[in-house]
């Protein structure tokens, strides 16, 4: 037996290496440590046959022994026989080759099972200066050894050794499980992260974060469960804080994004009102928020609950040219921000009438923002209070100044709309006539509702008037649209009516001169038209219609029936219509009803259904008693249920 025999001899992994790494020779329990038959390791370098996690450890071990010719140990782990980890104490030096004056490196791993420990340092040095903490598990026995690392987390386990019962009862009862599992699961290969909360002697709850391993300590060592914490505490609350602080400006976001969306949708002063005071404390962080709008060259003051009535009324009715610091940013459209009374007082000598000023610099400070554009006529200002002290940033200031661009759109749109509507109204009542007060033998009574979209304004009409015979003429009708080209429409052919039955005697005549008259002038729209002549004497009935709604009649039994008059076409389209009539009677105590379509039919209700409706309501109240006027609201008030949003008109008729 020659010396490398020797050198090779043993149950434990060792091999002869040129001093470049090629392996010489080597034993059969190195062949297993790297995976390979002995023929194929030699002449293959040592370094490329380890694991790719290995290979710098063993590739520097076996170059510091060749040139150096000084002892160097490192702790390799690698396959044992029955495929778990072996952790082993390799140590390298330079010896001479027996056969020859060659130096060789004699790699082997030393028995350290009297000496465990050893094993262990590089573990602990390598966790250490990776900031986490190390530790063993004996399975046999149930205890676990604080093998040390970082000191942070090292002051979480006073104890080094202690039993696994005591630490499962520091850790949070919903992680139990966790903990078994990842002991009872751990395998040669580093398991996941598993996170524990971890409640130490006198301290918080501590979010770890562990994973394990499976090692045999040296061959024919004890096996070992070794266990890496990390303590994530500090980065779970930075995560928290930075998730909180994220849902805090998602929800900011939303709040300004409602905040404008409310400011454009904003119907009336009183909406607009409502979305500035209940939105704007609360979006900017103030302690109270007031409005001001100007009318007619003064202030109108609303507050929330932040600013008391009391405190506001002071400026309420100010003039626009008052010397303080409200009017002022109104009528320059320039924003202030007044951090104390200090400043208040010397940029405003004369103007310290707000009790809340009186406080400035120990309470409050005050921002002010006009609704006025540049160009514009003023409309008026928001002013919130914050804390004294608050300074707020450019980018709050900036958007407070967006927001109030948008409040002052949406106020000048308001204002302008109001004015159109009041405009339409009073020539809505210009257009539509005033009813007799007195009909012999007849009561009549008419409501007209306009469109809920457009300009408040429509087409639909109704008219009645003494014929030259003691009949009385009673129409309705409905030209296309709602807008202001409708009701022009709906003037024409209203007058035309009216100028054409002063010289013809029955309605179906009125009708056809009044569609010729129509055609002629080429008129862009086209109306539907009923119209009826009454007797009051013996309540004789004629009657044409023009392509419209039929016509109810209401008894004071409570019934009803609905009367399809003779006709033709809607006027205005079709030349040289010759329209026909029929006749009716209208007994005592029973009543007619005209509508435009607007009453009885919408998107949920069909004409012949909502022609039922307008009946039964008719009949209701002719049974309840009601007069004209009466029975003219409840079909008025029914009409809403349709849901229609055209024109709405209703003429009735009751003979008394």
């Amino acid at each position: 037996m020659d010396a490398s025999d020797e050198l090779l001899r043993g149950a434990d992994p060792a091999a002869l290496l040129t001093l470049d790494g090629a392996i010489r020779s080597l034993n059969a329990a190195m062949a297993t440590a790297l995976g390979r038959p002995a023929e194929q390791c030699r002449g293959r370098d040592f370094g490329d046959l380890w694991p790719a996690g290995q290979r710098m450890s063993a590739e520097s071990l076996v170059a510091h022994a060749a040139k150096t010719k000084t002892v160097a140990m490192r702790v390799l782990d690698f396959p044992a026989r029955g495929g778990e980890s072996v952790a082993g104490l390799i140590e390298a030096r330079s010896v001479k080759d027996p056969t020859g004056d060659e130096q060789l490196v004699w790699v082997h791993a030393l028995d350290a099972r009297n000496d465990l420990a050893s094993l262990l340092i590089p573990f602990r040095m390598a966790t250490t200066a990776a900031h986490l903490g190390l530790w063993m598990y004996s399975p046999n026995d149930h205890q676990l050894e604080w093998l040390g690392g970082a000191p942070a987390l090292a002051a979480l386990f006073p104890d080094p050794t202690t039993s696994l019962s005591t630490v499962i009862s520091a850790v949070h009862p919903d992680d139990h499980e966790a903990l078994r599992q990842l002991l009872r699961s751990a395998s040669t290969q580093q398991s996941p992260w598993v996170r524990l909360r971890y409640l130490p002697q006198d301290e918080g709850w501590h979010q770890l974060a562990a994973q394990t391993r499976r090692l045999q300590l040296g061959y024919g060592g004890p096996e070992r469960i070794f266990g890496l914490v990390r303590d994530d505490t500090k980065q779970e609350k930075r995560k928290e804080k930075a998730q909180a602080a994220l849902a805090a400006e998602r929800q900011r976001a939303k709040d300004i994004a409602d905040f404008s969306c409310a400011l454009i949708t904003a119907a009336t002063e009183q909406e607009l009102q409502q979305v500035a005071l209940t939105r704007l404390a609360a979006t900017f962080g103030a302690s109270g928020a007031l409005l001001a709008l100007v009318d007619e060259g003064r202030l109108r003051v609303s507050t929330d609950a932040g600013i008391t009535m009391w405190e506001a009324d002071v400026l309420h009715g100010l003039p626009l040219d008052h010397p303080s610091a409200l009017p002022e940013s109104i009528r320059t459209g320039k924003p202030q921000f007044i951090p104390d009374r200090k400043d208040y007082i010397h940029r405003w000598p004369h103007g310290a009438e707000f009790p809340r000023l009186g406080r400035l610099g120990s309470d409050y400070a005050t921002s002010i923002t006009p609704l006025s554009e540049a160009g514009n006529q003023p409309l008026g200002a928001w002013l919130v209070t914050y804390g004294s002290g608050y300074r707020p940033s450019l980018d709050e200031m900036t958007l407070m100044g967006t927001l109030a661009d948008l409040a002052g759109q949406a106020l000048r749109r308001i204002r302008l709309q109001q004015a159109r509507v009041e405009l339409a109204t009073a020539l809505q009542k210009t257009m539509l006539p005033t009813l007799p007060e007195h009909l012999a033998g007849l009561e009549v009574a008419a409501r007209y509702r306009p469109s809920r979209d457009g300009l408040d304004i429509g087409g639909d009409w109704y008219d009645a008037f003494a014929m030259p015979d003691g009949t009385v003429a009673m129409e309705i009708g409905d030209a296309q649209g709602h807008d202001v080209d409708a009701a022009a429409v709906m003037g024409q052919v209203r007058a035309s009516m009216r100028a054409i039955a002063a010289h013809e005697p029955d309605p179906a005549t009125v009708l056809t001169r009044t569609n010729e008259l129509l055609v002629t002038m080429g008129a862009t729209r086209f109306a539907s038209c009923t119209m009826l002549h009454i007797d009051p004497d013996d309540g004789q009935v004629t009657g044409a219609s023009a392509g419209h709604v039929p016509v109810l009649c209401a008894r004071k039994d409570g019934s009803h029936s609905i009367h399809e008059l003779a006709g033709g076409p809607v006027l205005g389209v079709v030349p040289n219509t010759e329209y026909r009539e029929e006749t009716f009677t209208l007994d005592k105590d029973s009543t007619l009803v005209m509508v435009t379509d607007g009453v009885v039919e919408g998107p949920s209700l069909t004409l012949e259904a909502g022609l039922e409706l307008a009946g039964t309501l008719a009949g209701a109240a002719l049974h309840d008693g009601l007069n004209a006027e009466g029975t003219a609201d409840r079909i008025l008030d029914g009409s809403v249920a349709v849901g229609h949003l055209d024109d709405v008109a209703v003429l009735v008729i009751r003979r008394t």
